[in-house]
């Protein structure tokens, strides 16, 4: 005898405090689950609210409006198991909850146990740890409903729950005292925000461990699209059995819900549906698709018109045009132009160009420090994806503020005197009118700055930096310019050939000072590396300075020159952190972000590491 169930997983694209489209969503995943015969069906984190809700969690009203937002839900779930992520207040407490609707009836709610508190996550400041093995009867508007570390009887099978963090947390992981209660599925409803790479961890260390030490089968579920602004979540549904992956679907979808089944045999586990696992993407393609989700999500659900885009000819900005293409031609194909057409507002399109054309408007804001090569590769690019291109010279606006101030100091500004004042003019300049426009058109205006311009704040406030939307802020540089490469290559943007032909430049000095990003700062590979130690592994100057003392890369084979470089990089950090607390919101993609609104704070005002440097040449 074998006892199978169809058991399915639904991801849902889900804004915060969305009533209307988070319930639709939900709906729309049970009525389509339903059709094909799931018995149990698994829901992402908090998915009713949202996840990225923030501080209005500790409010009253915000668990009450789930609560009743819920009773709309539970009619659709006859003949249906549903496990539905939403908060709970219970005695002026937050807690993080899954409840589970059995034939239209709620037999209780399981409540979060480890709460996700490093990285991007700040949980403990919203919602309460739920103690272990306790259980509680709640009264909700009438309705008496158990609470806490609960299994359920499903169809004679046992049911349980790690939510999110619960299965990231080694010995402390729910999972050991359910397999003792003899759980057959365990359920992980998540909010597992995307970073490159990530996917194959989770699912690692999630589901093939899970299920492999707790002899059961596991099903994770994750969040979809970008939620609140910066987080990305994947939208990927796992499921496992036994140590092994049996189904996932496709990642980062564009559409609003995604559902998956999957037969499982609980008696006898080599009889479960299982299939060829396709979806693991290098980090080139899982970079194009991520942000194309997050830019769709960002547009429609801020309600903008399109984007703007100061469009310069060199790497940064030209990726934010190919990212905002990419998403164009992503969406449409699996929307379809009727509905690409009535998320975005645009008026009717065929094709991508055309799309692109509505939706991108970019501008090169020449100086006559700029360059005839940039100019072209700006005009090429934006020409070759359809993007609005204009431009004009700003040199009257720069010689209106510098002559002001050259009264007002009485003596001429200099680039012998003045540099770094005469170079942020000009982006400074570049400010007003790009922001007219974008106003103008009622579009996000995104701004180009890198991960490793913000490492050491090369980049001026009020200028370059200006912008609603930063969405290549949490990149480094060097994965910049390979990926560029990458896309010209690999998705056909001959647009590209002459961007990727420029080394990088800010073009705000004279040609005759030659100037380049790397002379400016150091050799980006060099950054990146004290980057990585020093604020994604927290090391010390000096630790920093051991640890690339044993590179092979040649850039670090001088220790005066690597000692100079790890000296400026620290400095550098120290000194404008003021920056990054005003850098547009980005999105989070890699395994380290600089944002101190989602990853790494730092003191605005610090001793700027004095000691700490001066025990490099002084151990």
């Amino acid at each position: 005898m074998s006892k199978t169930l169809r058991i399915g997983g639904a991801t849902v694209n889900q804004t915060p405090i969305d009533w209307f489209n988070n319930v639709a969503n939900i709906i729309s995943a049970v009525e389509e689950a339903k059709k094909k015969g799931v018995r149990i069906l698994g829901f992402p984190e908090l998915c009713l609210t949202g996840y990225g809700c923030e501080d209005l969690f500790l409010s009253d009203w915000v668990s009450e409006k789930a609560w009743f937002n819920l009773q709309s839900i539970i009619p659709h779930c006859e003949s249906i198991t549903a496990c539905i992520g939403l908060p709970v207040r219970i005695d002026k407490i937050t807690y993080n909850g899954v409840c589970v609707i059995h034939n239209q009836k709620i037999l209780g709610i399981t409540l979060k146990q480890n709460l996700a508190r490093d990285g991007v996550h700040y949980e403990p400041r919203w919602f309460d740890a739920w103690p272990a093995d306790t259980v509680k009867e709640i009264d909700i508007e009438g309705q008496k409903i158990q609470v806490g570390d609960l299994i359920y009887d499903i169809d004679g099978i046992k049911v349980g729950f790690e939510i999110c963090e619960d299965a990231w947390r080694k010995n402390k992981r729910p999972g050991y005292r359910l397999q003792k209660r003899g759980v057959d599925l365990i359920l992980n409803p998540s909010a597992s925000h995307f970073a490159m790479g990530k996917s194959e961890l989770r699912e690692q260390e999630v589901v093939v461990d899970g299920s492999r030490i707790f002899e059961c089968a596991y099903l994770f579920v994750n969040l979809l699209g970008n939620e609140a602004g910066r987080m990305i979540y994947d939208g990927d549904i796992v499921f496992g059995q036994c140590g092994k992956i049996l189904k996932c679907n496709e990642r980062l979808s564009l559409k609003p819900f995604n559902l998956l089944t999957c037969d499982i045999d609980f008696e006898n586990p080599a009889n479960s549906e299982s299939a060829v696992i396709t979806d693991n993407k290098e980090k080139n393609e899982e970079l194009a698709r991520a942000t194309s989700l997050a830019l769709f999500d960002y547009l429609r659900k801020s309600k903008a018109k399109g984007f703007v885009l100061s469009l310069s000819g060199g790497a940064d900005s030209s990726m934010c045009a190919v990212l905002v293409t990419e998403m164009v031609q992503r969406a449409s194909t699996q929307l379809g132009w009727i509905e690409f057409i009535s998320q975005t507002g645009i008026d009717p399109v065929t094709d991508v160009k055309q799309a692109v054309n509505a939706l991108l408007t970019c501008a090169y804001q020449g100086t006559k420090n700029s360059s005839q090569t940039t100019y072209d590769a700006a005009q090429t690019l934006a020409s070759s994806v359809g993007a609005a291109f204009h431009s004009w010279q700003i040199d009257e606006a720069v010689d209106y503020y510098t002559e002001q101030i050259e009264k007002v100091l009485d003596r001429p500004l200099t680039w012998e005197t003045d540099d770094i004042a005469l170079q942020n003019i000009q982006a400074r300049s570049r400010s007003p009118i790009i922001w007219l426009l974008a106003n103008v058109k009622r579009a996000v205006l995104i701004t180009t700055s890198n991960r490793s311009e913000g490492d050491v704040g090369y980049a001026t406030m009020d200028g370059d930096t200006s912008g609603s939307l930063a969405p290549i802020a949490g990149i480094d540089k060097p994965f910049i310019i390979q990926w560029l490469k990458w896309a010209e290559k690999e998705l056909g943007y001959s647009g590209l050939s002459q961007v990727n032909n420029l080394q990088p430049t800010a073009e705000l000095r004279p040609p005759d000072k030659s100037q380049t990003d790397e002379k400016d700062l150091m050799p980006y590979t060099v950054l990146v590396a004290i980057e990585k130690l020093a604020i994604r592994d927290r090391k010390s100057p000096l630790e920093v300075f051991h640890e690339l003392s044993k590179s092979q890369n040649s850039n670090m084979a001088d220790s005066a020159i690597l000692k100079g470089h790890i000296k400026k990089f620290f400095r550098l950090w120290a000194a404008n952190q003021w920056k990054r607390e005003r850098l547009a919101p980005s999105f989070h993609l890699d395994d380290i972000n600089v944002d101190p609104r989602s990853w790494c704070r730092f003191p605005i005002l610090s001793g700027g590491f004095a000691e700490e440097l001066d025990q490099l040449d002084n151990p």
